[in-house]
């Protein structure tokens, strides 16, 4: 059991430097933000001749094939999930140790913060940024792990609810990536609006322009069947993490918008 709220070392990749009284360093923050996102953002460099970095769009989550049973506090692996033949993977592949350096980005946006200028104008947010060396993983039992472990991502227990276990084909095609991670971060704004004395103290401006603050979540629809589908009823696992997330989802964003604005520290010094 975890006894202490575990942090990342702050480094020169990962300290945040502008708005540093929103940093969080946090491993069950930063971690629950990448397990919440749908979709990740992961960056990487295709070969010293390429100009240009990739990003690309992916599916992952944090755990530990190690420990299972490790919480969202405690040091976890990223894993990803892509096509065997991507560029991702073959770069992956063909990388010394410690593997392939990658930076994964996570963002969740709770508000729209409306304020008197344009410039003050904000987002209640939540974002994650972590620092890694990925590899392939070849062990099929944890390739099985984490198949199952992404499924689950996206609906939880989804995976014991479909056609298990995948094919020989589907094991081909898929590949999933491992991610140590050295480093992350995160900045989370919630709170009201907050503005410049000099406006605050101007009636005129006060009295012609409207402030606060929209919530933002994401909401699931009503679930919709798929053309072949024959089952009736939808599953509870279907339904019951619908109703969840849009509750839980809707309270966060609400209560983000009614918080105190965050305070700069006379600590950070610096930038903003």
């Amino acid at each position: 059991m975890v006894r202490h709220n575990l942090e990342y070392p702050k480094d020169v990749h990962n300290t945040v430097n502008r708005y540093k009284h929103q940093a969080v360093y946090s491993l069950t923050t930063i971690h629950t933000i990448i397990n919440t996102t749908p979709v990740l953002h992961v960056s990487f460099h295709p070969s010293p001749t390429d100009p240009f970095p990739v990003i690309l769009p992916l599916i992952g989550q944090m755990g530990s094939f190690s420990r299972p049973s490790a919480s969202i506090s405690e040091p976890l692996d990223l894993y990803l999930h892509g096509y065997v033949s991507s560029r991702l993977m073959n770069v992956s592949r063909s990388s010394s140790s410690p593997g392939l350096p990658v930076c994964i980005a996570a963002s969740k946006v709770d508000g729209l913060v409306l304020t008197l200028t344009p410039n003050s104008h904000n987002y209640n947010y939540r974002s994650a940024v972590l620092f890694g060396h990925a590899t392939l993983v070849t062990d099929l039992d944890e390739k099985l792990w984490a198949m199952e472990l992404i499924t689950n991502s996206v609906v939880p227990d989804r995976w014991r609810h479909t056609r298990v276990p995948p094919n020989p084909a589907e094991m081909q095609s898929t590949q999933i990536l491992k991610v140590k991670i050295d480093s992350g971060s995160a900045k989370v704004r919630e709170g009201v609006p907050n503005d410049e004395m000099c406006d605050l103290g101007d009636q005129k401006v006060l009295d012609a322009v409207w402030t606060g603050v929209l919530p933002l979540s994401e909401q699931f629809g009503e679930p919709v069947p798929g053309p072949y589908n024959v089952v009736k009823e939808v599953p509870g696992h279907v339904t019951e993490y619908k109703e969840r997330m849009n509750r839980e989802n809707w309270a966060y964003a609400e209560a983000a918008a009614r918080k105190d604005a965050p305070v700069k520290r006379k600590e950070d010094g610096g930038d903003e």
